[in-house]
């Protein structure tokens, strides 16, 4: 998680679905305490895409590895 800190990145469900869309998403974060109904579209996206989504533990520590202080169901960082 740590190219959460230092690379482009984007944030929120409906930003890493846009990154994904456009072919811009390098890297997807989903938090495993997210609702189900949120994050399912996220990992079919990410398998039409090929990148394997990575699990991170909790909302709360995805949004800290993001440098915010809000809780995130998903993240991506963006291709250079």
């Amino acid at each position: 998680m740590e190219n959460l800190k230092h690379r482009n990145k984007v944030i929120g469900v409906k930003q890493v679905k846009n990154a994904l869309k456009s072919g811009r998403a390098d890297m997807v974060y989903v938090a495993d305490d997210a609702d189900t109904s949120v994050t399912q579209s996220i990992f079919k996206m990410c398998r039409e895409n090929g990148i394997e989504p990575i699990i991170v533990e909790t909302r709360k520590e995805l949004g800290r590895a993001c440098g915010i202080d809000v809780f995130t169901a998903a993240a991506a960082t963006l291709k250079s």
